[in-house]
Formats: C-alpha cells, sequence, structure tokens
C-alpha cells in the first residue's frame, strides 16, 4: 500500500483526488498496490466526504509535518511560499513529490534536483508541461536513446486561442482576449500567459530534460502576442505563414539557444495545424527525427491525468531521474550575437519616391539579403506598408538596421519585426 498526502485542492488538486479515488480498482490492476489518500491539506474548506475518508488539514506544513505518506503532491501553485516549502520539507523527509508547478520549477528546480537525490526521494514533474499531453515521459523514456537536437511546440492554450480567433475573426488582440477571458480560457489578468511567461517556463523545463543541462530560465528570451495585429496575420497568410506563439529550445554549437515568442510557421508545418486551446510539443532527434506530442494542455482533468501517472510510475518503482540525465551539466547559453534568424518586417512609410530604395539599401549596407517584398496601396493617411521577409541573417544585425531604418524622415511609426521559422 502506497500512502498519499495532497497538499491544494484547487482545479488540478480536487480533480486528482477524484481519479485516484473513481479510478481506484483500475490503478491497483496496473500497480499490484493500493493507493490510499490519507491526508488532504487546503486553506479553504471543501467538503469530501461523499468520496474521500482523508484527514483534512487547512495548514499544508503541518500535514507534512504530522504525516507519514509515501507521496505528496504539491498542487498549490506559486513559485514561493508555501508550495516550495511543502516540496523542500518532503523531499527532506525522504517523500517522493509530485508536482504541476512549473513556475516553481523553473525557478527553483536545479536545486530541488540535487536535494531529491540527496534524500532518495524522486520528483515528478510530468503535469507541469502540456497538461495531458504525456511528452516529458516520451522524451525521457522513449526517446532516451536519441540526441535531442531541438524541442520546440505550442506551450500556452491562452495564446493560442488567441491568435487561432484572430486569424480566423479577423479580430484584434483586445477584442479576442476579452472573448477569451469571457470563456473562461483567459486570466482577469493574463499577463503570464499572453506575454509568454508561462510559456518560457515550460520551455526551460523541456530544455532541461532535451539536453541535459541545468534549468536556465534567465536565459529564455520571452516576447509575448500583445503587440501582434490583425494586418501583421493578414500578411502573415499571403505570404503563406500563420503567426503561433512558440516555445523553441535548439542545441547549437555555440550554445543552448532558447526563446519564446511570436513567429510565423508555413501553413503546411504541423504546428500551423494546432489551434484553440490545444498544445503541442515538437522533438526532433537524431535516430527518430520528428516526433509530436499534441493535446490538451490545461484544465482540471487532463492535468489530473499526468499528475496521477507520475503516481502510478512511482507505485510501480519506476524512477527515472527527474530530467531525463543522471548527471546535469551546468548550461551554455547561445549569445545574442551568435543568433541567426530569419525575419518579416513591415515599414509604414509616407508615399513620396525614393523611400523604398533608401530602406533597400540600408538592408544591403548591413549584408541583409531581402527574400520578397510587398507593397500595397497607401492607406487613408497616405501611408504605405511595406513588407519584407529577410534571408536568415544574424539577428543584432538586423536589429541596427531595423534602428537605421526608423531613423528615415519618412518612417513614421516603429518597425514591425516577427521571426520567421522555415523548419526542414
Amino acid at each position: 500500500m502506497l500512502k498519499v498526502a495532497i497538499a491544494g485542492l484547487g482545479v488540478v488538486g480536487y480533480a486528482s483526488l477524484e481519479l485516484l479515488e473513481k479510478n481506484k480498482k483500475l490503478i491497483t490492476e496496473k500497480t499490484n498496490k493500493e493507493i490510499i489518500v490519507t491526508a488532504v491539506a487546503n486553506r479553504n474548506f471543501k467538503d469530501i466526504s461523499s468520496f474521500s475518508d482523508a484527514r483534512y488539514y487547512d495548514d499544508a506544513l503541518e500535514m507534512i509535518e504530522k504525516e507519514e505518506v509515501d507521496i505528496v503532491l504539491e498542487l498549490i501553485g506559486g513559485s514561493e511560499g508555501v508550495a516550495l516549502q511543502v516540496i523542500e520539507k518532503s523531499l527532506q523527509k525522504g517523500c517522493h513529490v509530485v508536482t504541476a508547478n512549473k513556475a516553481l520549477l523553473a525557478h527553483h528546480g536545479n536545486r530541488l534536483y540535487k536535494l531529491a537525490k540527496e534524500n532518495k526521494a524522486h520528483l515528478g514533474f510530468e503535469a507541469s508541461v502540456g497538461g495531458g499531453i504525456p511528452c516529458l515521459k516520451g522524451l525521457r523514456e522513449g526517446l532516451a536513446a536519441n540526441e535531442i537536437t531541438a524541442i520546440y511546440g505550442i506551450l500556452n492554450g491562452t495564446s493560442n486561442y488567441i491568435l487561432t480567433k484572430m486569424t480566423e475573426t479577423g479580430g484584434t488582440f483586445a477584442d479576442i482576449l476579452k472573448k477569451a477571458q469571457d470563456l473562461g480560457y483567459a486570466e482577469a489578468d493574463p499577463t503570464f500567459d499572453v506575454e509568454g511567461i508561462d510559456a518560457a517556463h515550460k520551455l526551460a523545463l523541456l530544455a532541461s530534460m532535451a539536453f541535459g543541462t541545468e534549468i536556465d530560465f534567465d536565459n529564455v528570451r520571452i516576447q509575448g502576442i500583445s503587440e501582434i495585429t490583425p494586418i501583421d496575420i493578414a500578411y502573415a497568410n499571403e505570404l503563406g505563414y500563420k503567426i503561433k506563439l512558440l516555445g523553441l529550445a535548439r542545441n547549437t554549437e555555440h550554445g543552448i539557444e532558447q526563446w519564446v515568442q511570436a513567429v510565423m510557421v508555413k501553413n503546411t508545418h504541423p504546428v500551423a495545424q494546432v489551434n484553440d486551446v490545444f498544445n503541442t510539443v515538437i522533438i526532433e532527434g537524431d535516430f527518430v527525427g520528428r516526433v509530436q506530442f499534441t493535446g490538451p494542455g490545461a484544465g482540471g482533468h487532463a492535468t489530473a491525468s499526468a499528475v496521477i501517472a507520475d503516481v502510478i510510475d512511482m507505485a510501480r518503482d519506476l524512477y527515472a531521474p527527474p530530467f531525463s540525465y543522471q548527471q546535469l551539466k551546468p548550461a551554455k547559453a547561445l549569445k545574442l550575437e551568435e543568433a541567426t534568424n530569419q525575419y518579416y518586417l513591415r515599414v509604414e512609410c509616407n508615399d513620396h519616391p525614393g523611400v523604398l530604395a533608401q530602406i533597400t539599401r540600408i538592408l544591403g549596407e548591413f549584408g541583409l539579403s531581402i527574400l520578397s517584398v510587398i507593397q500595397h496601396e497607401p492607406s487613408s493617411e497616405k501611408l504605405v506598408p511595406v513588407v519584407f521577409t529577410l534571408a536568415p541573417a544574424k539577428r543584432l544585425l538586423v536589429w541596427e538596421a531595423i534602428q537605421k531604418i526608423e531613423a528615415l524622415d519618412d518612417v513614421k511609426s516603429p518597425v514591425t519585426h516577427i521571426k520567421v521559422e522555415n523548419f526542414l
């Protein structure tokens, strides 16, 4: 028999308790062990008496101190405070821990990894990336023999929903965000989702597992979707692309490249077909090639499915290293001056003779090759939108060229620039 304690009875915690109780017979048949929830903790009382006789605490730390259990589920949330203390105290007692807390792991995962090893405890966090998608298990186990060259995908359902609806309806970011909030897909304060922070937390964990390096959240370059406009989505479609908020980690000869940004991807690429609130994680291995995991990236039931999958592994005594590797090496970040990317530029300028020539001359000065140019009729304000796609080039050169273009008298607003990813 395995004794389990649950800290936090929010949406995921409550669903995890329900799942363990509802599917108890099935789980016992699969593990040959009975898993019993003996204690739960939640600051605000929730009546669970109809399906569980677990002891109830309003203080999670008191529960950890008093209860003798085998596994603790930390489902409180937050990157500091009680959630962190629950994990630390549980590991120090030698209890295995399962968490869905990607923010906490992104900031403290390196230390918790060492603490778990010191106390011969195990740390499971399948639910922290991709909700119900078993992408970490696939990376850690199914693809263990491969050298991973890149890992990327749509890691936040809220931002994906917003960009999907902007593409389908032509609506603005603000209008679609309001609809997402009304439907419950976006929080009242959506900053973590729409500005890419939530996706960056997940990407940092994926990169560590993919490349065997310590978590390096501080070197993830983050840019959200709040500046994406219907006009850029329309131009992307004209060029054969969709705009998606992607997280990507790539192992290069100069270091690990990590970023979360709104980027243009070809309409034909699998990642462009993932819409609404769905997530997808794509892993590229040297022998297996491209593998894709797609499914619901959030929600109580989907996330609880991943939480209990870790519990089942522990019941089966399947203790793979939490970050795939027996020992994590220091992460070497790709320096900004070494990053090479392809870009889309949109320049709003006066409809004067010679302006286009001035812009192309500046691009030429920095050795930037133009792949395509689109110039439509002037708008009512007599400004002409000119769109360029550039061949891959050093990011710093592109940025210096943009600054020089913005200094032209006939350029009346900041140059819009969006990364273009043409995956092989």
